[in-house]
């Protein structure tokens, strides 16, 4: 499939006429290329937006709403085609594209209907005759860089709080997995919205992204994806005073105490640890046990994890590969560094006999015991099938431990006990802490990380708000 940029409706190629090749990641065959757009395409992206941009903010609020739920409703009759291509360019399990698709129309949903909750406020003068109103408008023209982790997902997540709330998007679709985001934009234009509203470019983010963000008339950025990417995000919008908003690196540390449901908290953390293969930024990167329960949880959890297999996105496996060969390389390293200074590995992934794994990016899974603080493993991002445990002696030294990141995206917390719940809500430094489940946050919630986990947020009211600039009017009557 050779796919195109979209830009003010029309599909176009780069104005280098050089492309990209995509790769399917289970099997290394070509599946695809796209265009590797470089500042020209960046700024006809721009341009197409920034003139579409007055006339869809001033189209009624209902309006957009309705065009929005016409897009969530065209990707759900569409779901099976759009997950078959996001899983044959990505490797994830088919079922697990199906729920990104599902997710992806659920946030454009939500966006929609958070359209008509857009307020500001009256407030009193100190002067005579005279009212204070603060106003919610558009910013203008919004760029969404997204990452290869959840293309179709993230996409949406960002798409729908900024036409919701009037802007336009150019969205740069990311290299390694394009196609599907190509495919969403042309199925845009056939839900009704008009051209240059959501636009999207393709090429190597390195030459393309920065044209996006130093454009003038760029007024947000909203990106997920690794703080690397984000503190170079923040150096290139310096000069125009860019509004961002980012998502970056996590590591999740997963607490489960002496009175947890251990059934349970095993049960989720398999889920947690290992759901797209372990590819996702809020996933279980650091697992503290209570030392009381300590076997108990590893006995439930390896032999939960045994019964996880490895194969293609169209197998009944329950992990596909990588994405990037060079992440597992990464990952091998982390293993290696970490049991060279004294980790144990409790469990890996051993392919049936008969299984072929010659061609592909496979990571398997992997239990370590025995971990440091100070390891490799226990600060760097994993972002894959492999989950560092240590024991700990109680709760508070479990809170210092978690708190021993440069991250604070997300955490997990597994207790009955309300008081050590509210301490955590006091003491840990994470944006998004789950008490007593797994993985999964809502739409119509908060997503948003401390430290180098980013910047702002997403989801619900509060980001649709990120999305929104501030007008404050002194009317004098």
């Amino acid at each position: 499939m050779d796919a195109k940029m979209l830009i003010h409706g029309k599909e176009c190629p780069a104005v280098s006429g050089e492309v990209i090749p995509v790769f399917n990641p289970a099997t290394e065959e070509q599946i695809g290329t796209v265009p590797n757009g470089a500042e020209a395409d960046a700024d006809k992206a721009i341009d197409s937006a920034y003139r579409a941009s007055g006339p869809w903010s001033r189209l009624p609020a209902p309006s957009r709403a309705d065009l929005l739920f016409s897009f969530a409703d065209k990707l759900s009759e569409q779901r099976e085609r759009f997950a078959r291509l996001l899983c044959t360019e990505h490797g994830k399990i088919f079922r697990e594209g199906l729920e990104e698709i599902d997710g992806a129309a659920m946030y454009l949903r939500q966006a929609a209907r958070s359209i008509l909750s857009i307020r500001g406020d009256i407030l009193f003068s100190s002067n005579p005759r005279e009212q204070v109103w603060i106003q919610k408008v558009p910013y203008g023209v919004t760029v969404g860089l997204i990452a290869w982790n959840f293309p179709i997902a993230l996409a949406a997540r960002k798409l729908g709080p900024a036409l919701a709330a009037g802007n336009s998007m150019v969205i740069h679709a990311p290299t390694e997995v394009p196609l599907a985001v190509c495919e969403f934009a042309k199925l845009a234009l056939e839900a009704g919205l008009p051209e240059g509203v959501f636009n999207v470019v393709t090429g190597r983010p390195e030459q393309i992204c920065p044209a996006l963000i130093q454009n003038p008339l760029t007024r947000l950025v909203s990106h997920t994806g690794s703080t690397a990417a984000g503190q170079k995000i923040i150096q290139s919008s310096a000069n125009n005073v860019t509004e961002l908003i980012l998502e970056l690196g996590g590591k999740a540390p997963y607490i489960v105490l002496d009175d947890a449901d251990i059934d349970a908290a095993a049960e989720a953390a398999v889920v947690t640890r290992f759901y797209n293969g372990g590819q996702v930024c809020t996933c279980n990167e650091r697992t503290f046990l209570h030392e009381a329960i300590y076997d108990s949880f590893m006995e439930k959890f390896i032999a939960k994890t045994k019964k996880l297999t490895v194969g293609g996105p169209f197998s009944d496996a329950d992990i596909g590969p990588k994405v990037l060969q060079r992440d597992v390389q990464r990952i091998e390293a982390l293993v290696q560094n970490a049991t060279d200074a004294g980790a144990s590995i409790e469990y890996r992934y051993e392919p049936a006999p008969d299984a072929d794994f010659s061609k592909g990016y496979w990571s398997f899974p992997t239990i370590l015991s025995q971990v440091q603080p100070d390891m490799a493993i226990m600060k760097e991002e994993i972002f894959g099938p492999v989950v560092p445990i240590m024991k700990v002696s109680g709760f508070r030294e479990a809170i210092s431990l978690a708190n021993r990141s440069e991250y604070g995206l997300a955490a997990y917390l597994w207790t009955k006990d309300v008081s050590r719940i509210m301490e955590t809500v006091q003491d840990l430094e994470c944006g998004e802490i789950y008490v007593n489940r797994g993985i999964g946050e809502q739409p119509h919630g908060y997503h948003t990380g401390l430290k180098k986990s980013g910047l702002a947020g997403e989801d619900g009211l509060y980001g649709l708000d990120h999305y929104l600039h501030k007008k404050t009017y002194y009317l004098r009557f």
